[in-house]
């Protein structure tokens, strides 16, 4: 296998990091360099990342407090940069903390790439399924996260994504003005330069450990970021048009005594059950009622997450901040 380096950025990550480097480090054949920038931990992560350097020889921390919401307005993109461009390894593959990675993870995203079949590769993430919350399982799709590792999926997220070292240099690297969605514009850049490899059994493990408010907060976070790059109009309109069938569903409650006025109704419910169901059916299905009546209601409340906080981001042009940087 080539040289291939893998990089992460880190700050305030003392909960996931035992978690994401171990997995990361053991990967079969393991990567040629495991690039780490911490934005300058005060709980323990940095530490924890140079007493594991000390026995790890492949595993590069590099601390920068550059890469930090004090001093940079989009942090976690300088912090793939400086990982990127510190790393001596011409292949480049993307994770992220939170996550954690199959054995062959390495392997199977780079794999396009080692074969000369593309330049920029994509994996996707599913749900760690070993301890999910109950709104893990209800938001999972609305946030892009797959619930089986073997379910395809053509998302982009840099917690599993791969790239030349040329391609990235060519893009310009990740933006640095941006604080949320950086992967989506570097996603976009990529995609007007080369199309990108799916590849199905590449995923991140992500564990978000959500409750019904830090999952709004995630989603509502993602879609003002939208907002602000201006990126995914289609998904606004769409979400926009099931907040007013929503209403005028609402508006018809009072005239069910006409034929027609239950028709807003059933549209919305049936539209309601398709959206929330029909993306991994086989396995929530049997989940228990719980379980479905959570994920009917969070997907009620997307269109509107989605319409108020995109609308937000493109008036406002004020970035969302997020659990790390802002803590003292």
């Amino acid at each position: 296998m080539p040289s291939v380096a893998v990089i992460a950025t880190v700050l305030n990550e003392v909960q996931d990091i035992a978690r994401l480097v171990p997995s990361l480090l053991a990967q079969v054949p393991p990567a040629s360099e495991v690039v780490i920038v911490d934005g300058g931990s005060t709980d323990g992560t940095w530490e924890w990342l140079v007493d594991t350097a000390s026995r790890r020889p492949t595993l590069r921390p590099i601390r920068d407090e550059s890469c930090n919401l004090k001093h940079c307005p989009g942090p976690v993109s300088r912090g793939r940069n400086v990982a990127i461009a510190a790393a001596t390894s011409q292949i480049i593959a993307c994770a992220d903390a939170g996550c954690t990675y199959a054995r062959d993870w390495l392997a199977s995203i780079t794999a396009p790439i080692v074969a000369s079949n593309a330049e920029y590769a994509l994996g996707g993430a599913c749900l760690d399924l070993i301890d999910p919350t109950l709104w893990d399982i209800a938001s999972a799709p609305f946030l892009g996260v797959k619930l089986s590792a073997s379910a395809p999926s053509k998302s982009c997220t840099a917690r599993s994504m791969a790239f030349t070292k040329e391609l990235w240099k060519r893009i310009g690297g990740f933006p640095e003005s941006v604080l949320l969605g950086d992967d989506t514009h570097f996603d976009l850049e990529a995609r007007r330069l080369t199309p990108p490899a799916f590849v199905q059994n590449a995923k991140a493990f992500y564990r978000p450990q959500n409750t019904l408010q830090s999952a709004i907060r995630q989603l509502g976070r993602y879609s003002t970021s939208d907002g602000v790059l201006g990126v995914r109009p289609v998904r606004l309109f769409r979400n926009a048009f099931r907040c007013l069938l929503q209403v005028l569903a609402l508006v018809a409650l009072p005239l069910l005594q006409l034929p027609w006025s239950v028709l807003p109704l059933l549209l919305v419910l049936a539209m309601q059950c398709w959206l929330a169901f029909h993306p991994d059916w086989p396995i929530i299905h049997s989940a228990g009622l719980r379980v479905l009546l959570a994920r009917f209601f969070f997907s009620a409340l997307v269109p509107w997450i989605v319409t108020i906080h995109h609308i937000r981001g493109l008036i406002t042009k004020k970035e969302p901040g997020n659990r790390q940087n802002l803590e003292p």
